[in-house]
């Protein structure tokens, strides 16, 4: 459904996409992770038609963003990462001018405006003036102003950013529910733990350049090529951390306690063996298990810049 190849842009001297592509198939969430300046909302710009690539192609179901712009437009609905103000007019005038813009019939106006607030749990604010609602609110008017033309595609840049736990919570279920609808929903963001809950693919941009994409359970377990596996003891181990440094797959280990942690590169039964040598050395493990490393930690591993606790090697 999304589709950019070997994309570049420069502002300047400064190259903000870098050969960048991605693929994102039909009917996925899926989320682009990066710090500030990674490139992402300049992707997303010239996904929305509003920036011109100067190499590479970006096609959204098919036809490209270059040469077919106004097609590509009435496919897309597109949420920047900031609200324009409309002061003096109400949130249903808002939403009536934009819906005019896309050529809505006038008939069909009143029935959508209401259906859209209700979706994105405005209903009883289509009468009040766009400027006197909260941050949280202007975010979810902002999404219904893309859906008025139905779109097959939502591109949504840093939709998050600002809102409180209670407004991100609903932007969330908002979200699963257009998904549901059959939407393609393309969303960037820098607060990882979220795009994990709410995306089924993710990709990792940095410096303009892609790092790595793909599920998220699939990244999270490939991040630095290894599993993060967790020993728990039932009494002290001297030197627990230098013994496991010396077993094949196993690095950095790190010592809370009486557990130890470390990545490990080997597959499932040399995972077994290494727990039949703990337990052969004398270990009195209560648990051998893998960690389930949340999405910034995958983040953090991934671009070089993971620190482990407690200095650990």
């Amino acid at each position: 459904m999304i589709k950019l190849k070997g994309v570049t842009k420069q502002f300047g001297t400064t190259r903000a996409l870098d050969n960048f592509s991605l693929e994102v198939r039909e009917g996925l969430v899926y989320g682009l992770i990066g710090p500030n300046g990674a490139g992402k909302t300049t992707a997303m710009n010239i996904l929305a038609t509003l920036l011109l690539p100067d190499a590479g192609t970006a096609l959204v179901n098919g036809r490209d963003v270059v040469q077919d712009p106004q097609v590509v437009r009435g496919l897309i609905g597109y949420m920047p990462d900031f609200f324009g103000v409309y002061d003096g007019l109400r949130s249903a005038e808002y939403l009536e001018f934009f819906a005019a813009a896309y050529g809505v019939p006038a008939a069909k106006r009143s029935r959508l405006i209401k259906d859209l607030l209700e979706l994105v749990n405005l209903p009883d604010k289509g009468e009040v003036y766009v400027d006197a609602l909260s941050r949280g609110m202007k975010q979810r008017l902002s999404l219904a102003r893309c859906l008025v033309h139905d779109p097959r595609v939502l591109i949504l840049d840093e939709p998050a950013s600002g809102l409180d736990p209670r407004a991100r919570a609903e932007l969330k279920e908002i979200i699963r529910q257009l998904k549901h609808m059959g939407k393609t929903i393309l969303i960037s963001s820098h607060i990882l733990p979220e795009l994990a809950e709410m995306c089924d693919e993710v990709a990792i941009i940095e410096h303009g350049r892609l790092v790595t994409c793909g599920p998220v359970d699939q990244i999270t377990r490939s991040a630095k090529g290894a599993r993060q596996l967790k020993v728990s003891v039932a009494e002290p181990v001297p030197d627990l951390a230098g013994f496991l440094n010396q077993q094949p797959g196993v690095s950095s280990p790190w010592v809370e306690g009486l557990i130890v942690q470390f990545f490990y590169q080997g597959d499932q039964s040399q995972q077994a063996r290494l727990l039949q040598t703990l337990v052969s050395n004398g270990w009195p493990v209560i648990e051998f298990s893998e960690v389930r490393r949340n999405l910034e930690e995958v983040f953090m591993a991934i671009t070089g810049e993971e620190g482990l606790p407690n200095g650990g090697n």
